[in-house]
């Protein structure tokens, strides 16, 4: 999803139905959040977190959603705003003995990647 207001141009990407803990996805976004493009490739492919791979590939697919369909220069970009939203919990009933159940629940996410070039931000670190 591509959205211009105000000449800023900012590329989004959005991961829906992920299976693991808001908390635990948050952990590692915190950590990439107002950084450029290429410090975020290299803190993510160095964290030993297991999220960090699908946020890996969000930011990919972000960058290529810049290049492809606003024609920008990925180098040039940085994460302006990422974020983590709780999403449906799957819930399972695991059998136990006696004829008794007990409940698993699955925890989901929707993450949210927005890239925005670094010369059109004003205050950039």
């Amino acid at each position: 999803m591509i959205k211009n207001s105000n000449s800023d141009t900012e590329v989004k990407a959005l991961a829906k139905h992920i299976r693991m803990s808001v908390f635990k996805a948050r952990r590692v976004i915190d950590q990439i959040r107002g950084r450029s493009y290429e410090e975020t490739l290299m803190i993510l492919e160095l964290m030993p977190y297991q999220a960090s791979y699908p946020i890996l590939k969000l930011v990919y697919s972000a960058a290529a959603n810049a290049s492809h369909n606003m024609s920008l220069n990925e180098a040039d970009s940085f994460i302006s705003k990422a974020e983590v939203n709780g999403g449906t919990i799957v819930k399972k009933l695991r059998p136990r003995a006696r004829g008794r159940s007990y409940p698993i629940r699955r925890p989901t996410c929707h993450i949210t990647i927005v890239l925005k070039e670094k010369s059109e931000s004003i205050g950039f670190k």
